[in-house]
């Protein structure tokens, strides 16, 4: 059974920084395609992928977190991180991880929320100004 587990949402400041972490059970870790996608609050189905990180560690980011947020994964612990510097209001959401297919990762304008094939229950993050 594949299970997925986020920690480390929390509410910050502006120019605040966050590490939210995935814990993946359940299938081979390393060979996956994982991301991280947000929903902003209020807004309907607007369910969007972040960053996504391949089975050999290629990594790709949303032009509205390049530069501030960085994805990793531990392959020993099986965990799924996403570093996120410079927080803004616009970052509120509530974050999912997220299994999304075996090997290299789609074009991130293609991880759309029909892809994955397994979600976490998601982590809230509120950035305040």
């Amino acid at each position: 059974q594949v299970q997925l587990a986020e920690s480390g949402g929390d509410s910050v400041q502006f120019g605040g920084s966050l590490k939210l972490s995935c814990v993946v059970s359940g299938l081979p870790f390393g060979d996956y395609c994982l991301g991280w996608f947000r929903q902003v609050p209020g807004v309907e189905r607007e369910l969007g992928a972040i960053a996504g990180i391949s089975d050999i560690g290629t990594t790709s980011y949303a032009d509205s977190v390049k530069g501030r947020f960085t994805i990793s994964k531990d392959y020993a612990k099986n965990i799924l991180y996403l570093q996120m510097n410079s927080l803004k209001p616009e970052d509120t959401a509530m974050y999912y991880c997220a299994v999304v297919q075996f090997g290299p990762c789609p074009p991130l304008a293609y991880l759309t929320p029909s892809r994955p094939n397994y979600w976490g229950q998601g982590t809230q993050v509120t950035v305040s100004s």
